[in-house]
């Protein structure tokens, strides 16, 4: 899974205009890209608490909160990009932080 190009599609609001992507160089730094975007929302929503913190379910929330999320993960083997949905980027992102935490 290491060295996996991978394109994370996303609209924050429902207006087609809100569309945007963010491209990694792997999955890994995939998740730490989406969870960077939700702790800069929450330094925004907060300006004067310096350090903040948040659990999963704050994150999911925020995942769950945009118009749409999803990700295009190349596949050496078929040569090709595959897609997965918001939750697959939610199980991930945990499987990603759980692992940062050991």
């Amino acid at each position: 899974m290491a060295n996996r190009h991978t394109i994370i599609l996303m609209q924050t609001s429902p207006n087609r205009a809100t569309r945007t992507f963010m491209d990694y160089g792997s999955i890994s730094h995939a998740m730490d890209g989406i969870c960077g975007l939700y702790e800069r929302k929450l330094k925004e929503l907060n300006p004067a608490i310096r350090n903040i913190s948040y659990d999963i379910t704050d994150l999911y929330n925020f995942i769950d909160g945009l118009a749409d999320m999803s990700a295009l993960v190349y596949d050496h083997s078929v040569q090709a990009y595959l897609p997965y949905d918001r939750q697959w980027i939610k199980q991930r992102t945990f499987q990603h932080l759980k692992k940062l935490a050991h």
